[in-house]
Protein backbone atom coordinates (compact mmCIF):
# COMPACT_ATOMS: atom_id res chain seq x y z
CA UNK A 1 0.00 0.00 0.00
CA UNK A 2 2.88 2.33 0.52
CA UNK A 3 4.18 2.01 -2.45
CA UNK A 4 0.74 2.30 -4.21
CA UNK A 5 0.72 5.47 -2.43
CA UNK A 6 3.76 6.75 -3.90
CA UNK A 7 2.67 6.69 -7.55
CA UNK A 8 1.34 10.28 -8.77
CA UNK A 9 -1.90 10.96 -9.87
CA UNK A 10 -1.37 11.36 -12.94
CA UNK A 11 -0.32 8.00 -13.19
CA UNK A 12 -3.36 6.92 -11.94
CA UNK A 13 -5.52 9.09 -14.73
CA UNK A 14 -3.36 7.76 -17.59
CA UNK A 15 -3.97 3.95 -16.19
CA UNK A 16 -8.12 3.75 -14.83
CA UNK A 17 -9.10 5.88 -17.70
CA UNK A 18 -8.39 3.83 -20.21
CA UNK A 19 -9.23 1.05 -18.12
CA UNK A 20 -12.76 2.16 -17.77
CA UNK A 21 -13.24 2.52 -21.67
CA UNK A 22 -12.49 -0.50 -22.24
CA UNK A 23 -14.45 -1.81 -19.45
CA UNK A 24 -17.30 -0.16 -21.06
CA UNK A 25 -17.03 -0.66 -24.44
CA UNK A 26 -15.65 -4.03 -24.78
CA UNK A 27 -15.73 -6.05 -21.14
CA UNK A 28 -19.31 -5.58 -20.65
CA UNK A 29 -20.87 -5.93 -23.98
CA UNK A 30 -18.96 -8.88 -23.56
CA UNK A 31 -20.64 -10.03 -20.79
CA UNK A 32 -23.87 -9.16 -21.97
CA UNK A 33 -23.69 -11.26 -24.81
CA UNK A 34 -22.93 -14.64 -22.26
CA UNK A 35 -26.23 -13.65 -20.49
CA UNK A 36 -28.35 -13.09 -24.09
CA UNK A 37 -26.84 -16.40 -24.75
CA UNK A 38 -29.32 -17.84 -22.60
CA UNK A 39 -32.20 -16.27 -23.75
CA UNK A 40 -34.65 -15.47 -26.67
CA UNK A 41 -34.77 -12.09 -27.40
CA UNK A 42 -35.53 -9.49 -30.49
CA UNK A 43 -34.36 -6.78 -29.19
CA UNK A 44 -37.58 -5.64 -28.49
CA UNK A 45 -39.33 -5.87 -24.63
CA UNK A 46 -37.66 -8.35 -22.21
CA UNK A 47 -35.81 -11.27 -23.09
CA UNK A 48 -36.92 -15.41 -22.71
CA UNK A 49 -35.02 -17.35 -20.69
CA UNK A 50 -34.40 -20.47 -22.62
CA UNK A 51 -31.47 -21.72 -20.37
CA UNK A 52 -29.10 -24.28 -22.75
CA UNK A 53 -31.72 -23.98 -25.71
CA UNK A 54 -29.57 -21.49 -28.28
CA UNK A 55 -26.46 -23.96 -27.74
CA UNK A 56 -28.70 -26.93 -28.48
CA UNK A 57 -30.17 -25.92 -31.60
CA UNK A 58 -26.69 -24.54 -32.92
CA UNK A 59 -25.91 -28.68 -32.75
CA UNK A 60 -28.75 -29.47 -34.88
CA UNK A 61 -28.47 -26.27 -37.59
CA UNK A 62 -27.06 -27.35 -40.65
CA UNK A 63 -25.99 -23.42 -41.67
CA UNK A 64 -23.76 -23.41 -38.22
CA UNK A 65 -22.74 -26.69 -39.13
CA UNK A 66 -21.21 -25.67 -42.22
CA UNK A 67 -19.91 -22.41 -41.11
CA UNK A 68 -18.39 -24.33 -38.23
CA UNK A 69 -16.59 -26.47 -41.05
CA UNK A 70 -15.45 -23.61 -43.21
CA UNK A 71 -14.26 -21.83 -39.96
CA UNK A 72 -12.12 -24.60 -39.67
CA UNK A 73 -11.03 -24.34 -43.27
CA UNK A 74 -10.34 -21.33 -42.89
CA UNK A 75 -8.19 -21.60 -39.23
CA UNK A 76 -5.79 -23.77 -41.80
CA UNK A 77 -5.82 -22.15 -45.05
CA UNK A 78 -5.67 -18.88 -44.08
CA UNK A 79 -3.52 -19.32 -41.46
CA UNK A 80 -1.03 -21.96 -43.11
CA UNK A 81 -0.76 -20.38 -46.25
CA UNK A 82 -0.07 -16.68 -44.77
CA UNK A 83 2.30 -17.85 -42.58
CA UNK A 84 4.36 -20.11 -45.30
CA UNK A 85 4.00 -17.26 -47.52
CA UNK A 86 4.79 -14.39 -45.21
CA UNK A 87 7.69 -16.27 -43.82
CA UNK A 88 9.26 -17.45 -47.03
CA UNK A 89 8.70 -13.75 -48.57
CA UNK A 90 10.55 -12.47 -45.10
CA UNK A 91 13.75 -14.85 -45.43
CA UNK A 92 13.98 -13.48 -48.90
CA UNK A 93 13.64 -10.01 -48.40
CA UNK A 94 15.87 -10.28 -45.58
CA UNK A 95 18.92 -9.03 -46.58
CA UNK A 96 20.75 -5.71 -48.22
CA UNK A 97 20.33 -5.09 -51.80
CA UNK A 98 19.32 -2.12 -54.50
CA UNK A 99 14.70 -1.89 -54.23
CA UNK A 100 14.66 -4.74 -51.18
CA UNK A 101 12.81 -2.00 -49.46
CA UNK A 102 10.49 -1.70 -52.95
CA UNK A 103 9.45 -4.76 -52.56
CA UNK A 104 8.87 -4.69 -49.14
CA UNK A 105 6.01 -2.03 -49.29
CA UNK A 106 4.99 -3.81 -52.43
CA UNK A 107 4.18 -6.71 -50.47
CA UNK A 108 2.69 -4.83 -47.63
CA UNK A 109 0.66 -2.13 -49.34
CA UNK A 110 -2.42 -4.36 -49.05
CA UNK A 111 -2.70 -4.06 -45.41
CA UNK A 112 -2.88 -0.22 -46.14
CA UNK A 113 -6.50 -1.26 -47.32
CA UNK A 114 -9.15 -2.29 -45.03
CA UNK A 115 -10.59 -6.28 -45.87
CA UNK A 116 -14.39 -4.76 -46.88
CA UNK A 117 -12.17 -2.80 -49.62
CA UNK A 118 -10.45 -5.62 -50.92
CA UNK A 119 -12.93 -7.89 -51.13
CA UNK A 120 -14.67 -5.27 -53.58
CA UNK A 121 -11.77 -5.32 -55.55
CA UNK A 122 -11.43 -9.17 -55.54
CA UNK A 123 -15.00 -9.29 -56.38
CA UNK A 124 -14.67 -7.21 -59.12
CA UNK A 125 -11.32 -9.37 -60.40
CA UNK A 126 -13.07 -12.42 -59.84
CA UNK A 127 -16.51 -10.51 -62.17
CA UNK A 128 -17.62 -13.42 -65.11
CA UNK A 129 -15.99 -10.27 -67.61
CA UNK A 130 -13.22 -9.93 -64.66
CA UNK A 131 -9.16 -10.34 -64.76
CA UNK A 132 -9.08 -13.88 -63.75
CA UNK A 133 -11.53 -15.42 -66.07
CA UNK A 134 -9.74 -13.08 -68.96
CA UNK A 135 -6.01 -13.97 -67.69
CA UNK A 136 -6.91 -17.84 -67.77
CA UNK A 137 -8.91 -17.35 -71.32
CA UNK A 138 -5.89 -15.51 -72.47
CA UNK A 139 -3.46 -18.83 -71.41
CA UNK A 140 -5.32 -21.19 -73.37
CA UNK A 141 -7.56 -22.30 -70.06
CA UNK A 142 -10.68 -20.93 -71.15
CA UNK A 143 -11.56 -24.55 -69.68
CA UNK A 144 -11.51 -23.07 -66.34
CA UNK A 145 -13.23 -19.89 -66.62
CA UNK A 146 -16.69 -20.18 -63.92
CA UNK A 147 -18.50 -17.58 -62.18
CA UNK A 148 -16.03 -18.06 -58.83
CA UNK A 149 -18.36 -16.15 -56.27
CA UNK A 150 -21.79 -18.15 -57.49
CA UNK A 151 -20.31 -21.62 -57.66
CA UNK A 152 -20.97 -23.52 -54.11
CA UNK A 153 -17.50 -25.26 -54.68
CA UNK A 154 -15.24 -22.64 -54.94
CA UNK A 155 -16.52 -19.61 -53.76
CA UNK A 156 -15.33 -20.59 -49.96
CA UNK A 157 -11.57 -20.76 -51.30
CA UNK A 158 -11.87 -17.44 -53.81
CA UNK A 159 -12.46 -15.60 -50.58
CA UNK A 160 -9.99 -17.03 -48.83
CA UNK A 161 -7.26 -16.43 -51.89
CA UNK A 162 -8.09 -12.24 -51.65
CA UNK A 163 -7.66 -12.71 -47.53
CA UNK A 164 -4.31 -14.42 -47.91
CA UNK A 165 -3.05 -11.82 -50.39
CA UNK A 166 -3.99 -9.23 -47.88
CA UNK A 167 -2.41 -11.17 -44.68
CA UNK A 168 0.80 -11.82 -46.32
CA UNK A 169 2.85 -8.53 -46.06
CA UNK A 170 1.33 -8.46 -42.55
CA UNK A 171 2.62 -11.84 -41.00
CA UNK A 172 5.74 -11.06 -43.30
CA UNK A 173 6.88 -7.76 -41.52
CA UNK A 174 6.57 -9.85 -38.31
CA UNK A 175 8.82 -12.22 -39.45
CA UNK A 176 11.49 -9.69 -40.71
CA UNK A 177 11.46 -8.14 -37.56
CA UNK A 178 12.20 -11.67 -35.77
CA UNK A 179 14.88 -12.51 -37.92
CA UNK A 180 16.61 -9.21 -37.28
CA UNK A 181 17.00 -10.60 -33.68
CA UNK A 182 18.34 -14.30 -35.52
CA UNK A 183 22.66 -14.36 -34.38
CA UNK A 184 24.55 -14.35 -37.63
CA UNK A 185 27.41 -15.54 -36.19
CA UNK A 186 25.51 -19.08 -34.84
CA UNK A 187 24.36 -19.43 -38.98
CA UNK A 188 28.02 -18.83 -39.73
CA UNK A 189 29.35 -21.46 -37.60
CA UNK A 190 26.91 -24.11 -38.47
CA UNK A 191 27.96 -23.40 -41.97
CA UNK A 192 31.70 -23.74 -41.17
CA UNK A 193 30.63 -27.12 -39.43
CA UNK A 194 28.88 -28.20 -43.20
CA UNK A 195 25.34 -27.61 -42.28
CA UNK A 196 23.55 -26.63 -45.58
CA UNK A 197 20.62 -23.74 -46.22
CA UNK A 198 18.06 -25.85 -44.85
CA UNK A 199 19.11 -26.97 -41.75
CA UNK A 200 20.77 -23.99 -40.90
CA UNK A 201 17.24 -22.42 -41.20
CA UNK A 202 15.93 -25.24 -39.62
CA UNK A 203 18.23 -25.99 -37.09
CA UNK A 204 19.75 -22.05 -36.24
CA UNK A 205 16.89 -20.04 -37.58
CA UNK A 206 13.47 -21.17 -36.35
CA UNK A 207 14.56 -22.43 -32.58
CA UNK A 208 15.44 -18.20 -32.30
CA UNK A 209 11.97 -17.52 -33.62
CA UNK A 210 9.81 -19.10 -30.80
CA UNK A 211 8.36 -15.58 -30.01
CA UNK A 212 7.10 -14.65 -32.77
CA UNK A 213 5.63 -17.38 -33.91
CA UNK A 214 3.70 -17.41 -30.97
CA UNK A 215 2.82 -13.91 -32.12
CA UNK A 216 2.25 -15.00 -35.35
CA UNK A 217 -0.04 -17.99 -34.05
CA UNK A 218 -2.24 -16.06 -31.71
CA UNK A 219 -2.85 -13.16 -34.59
CA UNK A 220 -3.53 -15.84 -37.17
CA UNK A 221 -6.13 -17.58 -35.02
CA UNK A 222 -7.97 -14.86 -33.78
CA UNK A 223 -8.07 -13.14 -37.53
CA UNK A 224 -9.13 -16.71 -38.44
CA UNK A 225 -12.09 -16.71 -36.16
CA UNK A 226 -13.13 -13.05 -36.26
CA UNK A 227 -13.06 -13.10 -40.18
CA UNK A 228 -15.76 -10.89 -41.45
CA UNK A 229 -15.81 -8.42 -43.87
CA UNK A 230 -14.08 -9.62 -46.55
CA UNK A 231 -16.50 -12.48 -46.38
CA UNK A 232 -19.35 -10.65 -46.08
CA UNK A 233 -18.40 -7.81 -48.55
CA UNK A 234 -17.82 -10.61 -51.68
CA UNK A 235 -20.57 -13.01 -50.92
CA UNK A 236 -22.54 -12.46 -47.93
CA UNK A 237 -22.25 -16.02 -46.87
CA UNK A 238 -23.34 -17.05 -50.19
CA UNK A 239 -24.63 -18.80 -52.30
CA UNK A 240 -26.51 -20.93 -50.50
CA UNK A 241 -24.69 -20.29 -47.17
CA UNK A 242 -21.42 -21.93 -48.17
CA UNK A 243 -19.01 -19.26 -47.21
CA UNK A 244 -20.92 -18.79 -44.31
CA UNK A 245 -18.47 -18.69 -41.55
CA UNK A 246 -19.30 -18.51 -37.80
CA UNK A 247 -18.56 -14.52 -37.72
CA UNK A 248 -21.21 -13.78 -40.76
CA UNK A 249 -23.66 -16.35 -39.58
CA UNK A 250 -23.46 -14.85 -36.51
CA UNK A 251 -24.02 -11.23 -38.02
CA UNK A 252 -26.78 -12.36 -39.94
CA UNK A 253 -28.94 -14.30 -36.65
CA UNK A 254 -28.05 -11.14 -34.45
CA UNK A 255 -28.48 -8.19 -36.88
CA UNK A 256 -30.50 -9.07 -40.16
CA UNK A 257 -32.33 -11.44 -38.81
CA UNK A 258 -32.59 -9.78 -35.05
CA UNK A 259 -31.93 -12.74 -33.45
CA UNK A 260 -30.02 -11.71 -30.81
CA UNK A 261 -29.97 -14.87 -28.27
CA UNK A 262 -29.04 -17.19 -30.97
CA UNK A 263 -26.33 -15.14 -32.33
CA UNK A 264 -24.97 -14.27 -29.20
CA UNK A 265 -24.29 -18.42 -28.38
CA UNK A 266 -22.75 -17.98 -31.73
CA UNK A 267 -20.61 -15.20 -30.11
CA UNK A 268 -19.76 -17.49 -27.11
CA UNK A 269 -18.81 -20.52 -29.44
CA UNK A 270 -16.32 -17.80 -31.36
CA UNK A 271 -15.11 -16.58 -27.94
CA UNK A 272 -14.26 -20.24 -26.86
CA UNK A 273 -12.52 -21.88 -29.96
CA UNK A 274 -10.15 -18.77 -30.06
CA UNK A 275 -9.32 -19.82 -25.98
CA UNK A 276 -9.28 -23.00 -26.99
CA UNK A 277 -6.40 -22.88 -29.30
CA UNK A 278 -4.61 -19.74 -28.15
CA UNK A 279 -4.49 -21.52 -24.50
CA UNK A 280 -3.16 -24.34 -25.59
CA UNK A 281 -0.96 -23.37 -27.89
CA UNK A 282 1.15 -21.26 -25.37
CA UNK A 283 0.90 -23.70 -22.99
CA UNK A 284 2.87 -25.85 -25.04
CA UNK A 285 5.09 -23.13 -26.32
CA UNK A 286 5.90 -22.54 -22.18
CA UNK A 287 7.15 -26.47 -21.79
CA UNK A 288 8.99 -26.19 -24.46
CA UNK A 289 10.83 -23.41 -23.07
CA UNK A 290 11.22 -24.92 -19.77
CA UNK A 291 12.28 -28.05 -21.09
Amino acid sequence: MTALRRVPLIVWVFLLVPLAVEAFWVFWPAMNSFSLSFTRWNGVGAAEPVGLGNYQDLMSDPTFQTALRNNVIWVIGFGGLSVVIGLALAVLLNRPGRGIGLYRAAIYLPMVFSLAVTGLFWRVLYSPDGLVNFSLDSLGLGGLERQWLADPDVALYAVLVAAVWRQVGYIMVLYLAGLKGVDPALEEAAAMDGANRWQRFTRIVMPQLRSVNAVVFAVTVIDSLRTFDIVWAMTRGGPYNSTHLLSTYMFEQGFTLVNLGYGSAIAVVIFALAIVFIISYLVRSIRQEES
